[in-house]
């Protein structure tokens, strides 16, 4: 299919009702995400049109690049770029999640973008760090991060305080002798505490997530 044939299937699934539902969260599209995702099992890897459907700085021409790309085809400066350019949550989520942690440059753009003034690059640095506390955690300073998870995180801007709540969260559950440690950061600093979370949902307050987690690493 040619970019323009992709980008006239979209504006066909484009609903309104969904758009009202993304825009709650931040999200400027209005495709089903079911929906997307059939046409990139349709489309397959396609790392060409891919780039293609980034350029058009459309959300759901965006969300589907980073479906049918190929992660490892990016370069370092190209994926630096890209991060800059995703403002809407799920394209930033998504590119974070299924581009850069499967990139060569994973590491080296974890370091960068860790400490990156601008807070929305900043919790990529976190996300990208988090999966480390979880998958490797060889040589992160665990006590460093909550240190400054301790200092930084109330305060944070939201998607910041998110992503650094999360990685609080991961400490707590992966490693044993930080938990007492996570919780108490997580008790006093109060944050996303009050939260509403749908039933059968495990709350994102970190001293409810931790202890609920863990407890089920204990029934296994």
């Amino acid at each position: 299919m040619t970019l323009t044939e992709v980008m006239a299937e979209l504006a066909a699934l484009d609903d309104p009702k969904a758009r009202e539902v993304n825009k709650k969260h931040g999200d400027d599209h209005g495709v089903n995400l079911g929906k997307l995702r059939a046409v990139a099992k349709r489309l397959k890897t396609q790392q060409e049109l891919a780039r293609r459907l980034w350029e058009t700085d459309d959300t759901a021409a965006r969300l589907l690049a980073l479906l049918i790309c190929r992660p490892k085809a990016f370069e370092r400066d190209e994926l630096d770029v890209m991060l800059r350019e995703a403002r809407t949550p799920k394209v930033h989520d998504w590119l974070v999640n299924y581009v850069v942690k499967k990139s060569p440059y994973a590491e080296e753009l974890r370091l960068a973008w860790f400490k990156d003034p601008d807070p929305v690059v900043a919790s990529a640095g976190w996300a990208l760090t988090t999966e480390r506390v979880a998958k490797k955690p060889e040589g992160l300073d665990l006590k460093g991060l909550l240190d400054a998870i301790e200092a930084e995180m109330k305060d944070a801007p939201d998607r910041l305080r998110w992503a650094m709540n999360h990685c609080l969260a991961q400490i707590g559950i992966e490693h044993a002798a930080h938990r007492a440690r996570a919780l108490d950061i997580g008790e006093r600093l109060e944050v996303l505490k009050d939260y509403p979370t749908p039933p059968n949902c495990t709350s994102p307050f970190a001293p409810i997530w931790i202890n609920e987690m863990v407890r089920r690493q204990n029934a296994r």
